[in-house]
């Protein structure tokens, strides 16, 4: 029997104020004419409370940029369903945040670049530090839940204590310290942002004395070090098809965010099918769940149940074939190509 899924991921659209390098998008953004409407988005997220979905992150791109929102976050609160919204902050006012409390919104993570205006605005791709203080503000002001997103990098991991610092400043009640994951633009500027096992290091001490100091208290401090640097792979989503549904913009249905890279993937689509039988049905979200699909050395390994053979869009961005053994794993036959250091190199911004 296949479990049903507790979360989904809602790209409401990939149009976004900022220009962030390390963008999990892909490199094809889809582009406003293409993306669902209102009534596509209410009809899936009905479907989305019906199949089992319990949590909703609402995000992009930039979420705010829908005119709309106030009307999805009600149609998932109708629909019984947890809403998160994630968001750069840049438009959100005291107005907006109270017409998305009002329809139903119950938290707001958000994403700040650095701890300095200076570095912030540089890696954002845009002056917008400012305006995420003011967001912050908002938030802490609305008693809403308040989560922090840090895309850590070889550009912000030396000041990750300052970074800290400004989260508990700020309010946050909880701060996920991301490690880039290299897909999208974050793998097209894999040199730029590819730290050195010293700046890890160093950064894992930082985040060992921050919650030894908070002592349990706020911010909780969410740190996972990168599995292609452990040597360790992670569970995909969980497990490919597992506990979350991603739905693109354009309303292509994903076993993960950055599954459409992989050729041959023939991802279904929202419009043309309803959720339950994509999620139970469709040969995309079948293709790499459970173990059966697996290779030597994942198929013998007593690990299998527990990683899934680790992340199938990584090993596809690495190898070519999704198919293989994650390149992060210490027992890949491809793991070298995660063990070298990258040289630091220019910046490619996210555009369309």
């Amino acid at each position: 029997m296949i479990r049903p899924p507790w979360a989904l991921l809602a790209e409401l659209t990939h149009a976004c104020p900022l220009h962030c390098p390390y963008c999990s998008n892909p490199l094809r953004l889809v582009r406003k004419p293409a993306e669902l409407g209102t009534a596509d988005w209410t009809r899936v997220l009905d479907e989305a409370g019906e199949l089992g979905v319990v949590q909703a992150h609402l995000s992009g791109g930039e979420p705010l940029l829908r005119p709309d929102l106030a009307e999805i976050v009600a149609a998932a609160d109708g629909s019984g369903i947890y809403t998160q919204l994630v968001t750069s902050g840049v438009g959100l006012t005291a107005a907006r945040l109270d017409e998305l409390a009002t329809a139903g919104l119950r938290s707001v993570q958000l994403s700040v670049q650095d701890a300095t205006a200076a570095s912030s605005d540089r890696i954002a791709g845009r002056v917008a530090f400012d305006g995420k203080r003011r967001a912050a503000e908002t938030v802490r002001a609305s008693g809403l839940p308040f989560g922090l997103n840090v895309v850590l990098h070889r550009l912000n991991l030396d000041r990750l204590d300052e970074i800290i610092r400004l989260a508990v400043d700020w309010g946050a009640d909880r701060v996920e310290l991301a490690n880039t994951q290299f897909h999208g633009w974050a793998l097209r500027n894999l040199g730029a942002l590819m730290p050195t096992r010293d700046q890890l290091d160093a950064a894992r001490a930082t985040v060992l004395a921050w919650q030894e100091r908070l002592g349990g208290g706020a911010p909780e401090l969410i740190w996972v070090l990168p599995d292609w640097a452990d040597g360790v792979a992670k569970p995909c989503m969980g497990g490919w098809g597992s506990t979350s549904i991603t739905v693109a913009p354009d309303g292509t249905a994903l076993p993960c965010p950055s599954a459409s890279v992989i050729d041959g993937l023939d991802a279904p689509n929202v419009r043309d099918h309803p959720l339950r039988r994509i999620w139970e049905e469709s040969a995309a979200f079948a293709r790499y769940r459970g173990t059966d699909w697996m290779p030597e050395p994942c198929r013998s390994c007593p690990a299998k149940e527990a990683d899934f053979g680790g992340c199938r869009c990584q090993a596809f961005a690495l190898t070519g074939d999704a198919a293989r053994t994650d390149p992060a794993c210490r027992l890949s036959p491809d793991h070298h190509l995660v063990q070298a250091e990258r040289p630091a190199g220019p910046l490619v911004y996210r555009k369309p």
